[in-house]
């Protein structure tokens, strides 16, 4: 009888793993996963900042600095990848990124200019400042998801 129960068990969760299995990067320079990653050092890195920005953390100059430092060197990297033969699943990026190029390019810049004012003030001890500029960071991070990124892999 056991069989019975457990049988139509172990094929619902077979199924349900194969349908939650992501899309796997099978370009041979892996564009997709590439820019994923840097993009997940983002909020890596960003984070703390935020915290502090909220007065959920204390604001520790050498440390803070240090953060937006290395959120300065990451802010570069990914723009590479945005290539044409990068536009495939398993791609959040709308295909705005390729027919709007101009636009990702100003939402680049942006963000860019804001990573360039928060590590100017992160050392400040000025903390209405610096918290502007990590609110500035995130609000140009959130913009350009809505106009260039999609919730769906692939779509």
């Amino acid at each position: 009888m056991h069989k019975f129960i457990l049988l139509p068990l172990l094929a619902s969760a077979i199924l349900l793993s194969a349908c939650s299995e992501r899309v796997k990067d099978t370009h041979p320079e892996q564009l997709v996963s590439k820019r994923q990653a840097l993009f997940k050092q983002f909020t890596k890195t960003l984070e703390p900042m935020g915290l502090v920005a909220r007065e959920r953390q204390d604001y520790v100059k050498a440390d803070f600095l240090a953060s937006a430092v290395a959120l300065q060197e990451l802010s570069s990297q990914p723009w590479v990848y945005f290539r044409a033969d990068g536009n495939y699943p398993p791609t959040r990026a709308k295909p705005e990124v390729w027919s709007q190029a101009g636009e990702f390019k100003k939402a680049q810049d942006t963000y860019l200019a804001a990573i360039d004012t928060l590590v100017q003030r992160a050392g400040s001890a000025d903390l209405p400042a610096i918290r502007a500029s990590v609110e500035a960071v995130q609000k140009s991070c959130k913009s350009c998801h809505d106009q260039f990124r999609t919730d769906i892999p692939g779509g």
